[in-house]
């Protein structure tokens, strides 16, 4: 394709109705343009089958994030890129109720038995928790897959899975094969692989809380159970500061060969500044934010998101502000090499996740 080089992008958000949202991602985020209504989850970087972005802004507005990928995967993507779909997710979660137990495929899984291209390995960055709030996350060290069958039939979840608590600010890391819920009242961040598949233990479907059939759920399990990994056991971390100047604060809250994910502070006293060289998924967490990057300046509201590709190499923020960068790392690039270089040993940046 000929035309425009790419440039800051917004992106169509795709809207969830499952029965465990309710209005924390508008009234808590202060999101606009989302229904009135109960929100479980706005998909506010999307390259998914059936819920993918579309260009709202500047000249290529109507384009597929999909038709991007395929036209202007270097640009994007930046050098030494290949790919059929961006390769990145990402959502707000309101988990007003409490969400389905269930597990993600890895990528083996995935493939070997639902004929789709990779699994869905993903983080939760907590945004907003009430006191006590917990998450389930894994399985108990010593269940066996009888056990864990059993206790999931009998819907006798914390018998066999680790509950953890949850703190606005921490991280977890959810490798594809990890069963896993949260909520009630809590309200996260999620990045993660680009895919919807999904095994449930529940007896009624999230969508619309209607009973699923015994035939229905006894299938469920078989699958699930062939995808489930007993062994992973993933726990909240607080992040990695990296030193960025007086009035730059930057986090490193997981990192694995799928995705990373940062959080930026900065005051007024002076700008955020950053380079990089693979597309960067920017969504603002706090007050409104004037974004200059590719030659371009962008406002960006709260919880609204940019997309800013690869092309672009630099974006610069004027504070104060509080935003997320997501994207497809090169690890020693990207995380090992700044992380190691500010003095961090490696047992510590492999509590980000697969690093």
């Amino acid at each position: 394709m000929t035309g425009p080089t790419l440039y800051p992008l917004r992106l169509t958000v795709p809207v969830k109705h499952h029965v465990f949202g309710g209005h924390a991602i508008a009234h808590r985020l202060g999101k606009r343009g989302i229904p009135d209504w109960s929100v479980a989850e706005t998909w506010e970087c999307s390259d998914v089958d059936g819920n993918n972005g579309q260009v709202t802004n500047g000249p290529l507005a109507g384009r597929s994030l999909r038709q991007l990928v395929n036209e202007h995967p270097k640009e994007l993507m930046g050098a030494g890129w290949s790919g059929e779909f961006f390769p990145v997710l990402t959502k707000f979660i309101d988990g007003a109720g409490t969400l389905p137990v269930h597990l993600h495929a890895d990528d083996e899984a995935a493939r070997r038995l639902e004929g789709q291209p990779n699994g869905k390995t993903e983080a939760w960055h907590i945004l907003d928790a009430a006191p006590g709030a917990t998450a389930l996350c894994g399985v108990e060290d010593g269940i066996t897959a009888g056990q864990l069958r059993a206790a999931l039939e009998s819907q006798d979840f914390d018998a066999v899975l680790r509950r953890l608590p949850v703190r606005a600010g921490e991280t977890i890391y959810v490798p594809g094969g990890t069963l896993h819920s949260f909520g009630p009242d809590t309200v996260i961040y999620e990045i993660e692989q680009t895919s919807d598949i999904q095994q449930h233990a529940m007896r009624r479907h999230m969508e619309d809380g209607s009973p699923v059939a015994d035939d229905e759920f006894s299938a469920n399990l078989d699958m699930l159970m062939q995808e489930a990994q007993l062994n992973s056991r993933p726990d909240f971390v607080p992040g990695l500061a990296l030193p960025c100047g007086e009035a730059v604060g930057r986090v490193f809250l997981c990192a694995g060969p799928y995705f990373a994910l940062e959080r930026w502070r900065v005051g007024t006293s002076g700008p955020l500044l950053r380079a990089f060289a693979t597309a960067q998924i920017l969504t603002n967490l706090g007050s409104p934010i004037t974004v200059r990057s590719g030659r371009r300046s962008e406002e960006l509201g709260r919880a609204q998101t940019l997309l800013l590709p690869a092309v672009c190499g630099e974006v610069e923020i004027r504070g104060p502000a509080d935003v997320l960068f997501g994207y497809l790392p090169d690890l020693d690039r990207d995380v090992v090499g700044p992380l190691a270089d500010a003095g961090y040993p490696s047992h510590l940046i492999e509590t980000l996740g697969v690093v």
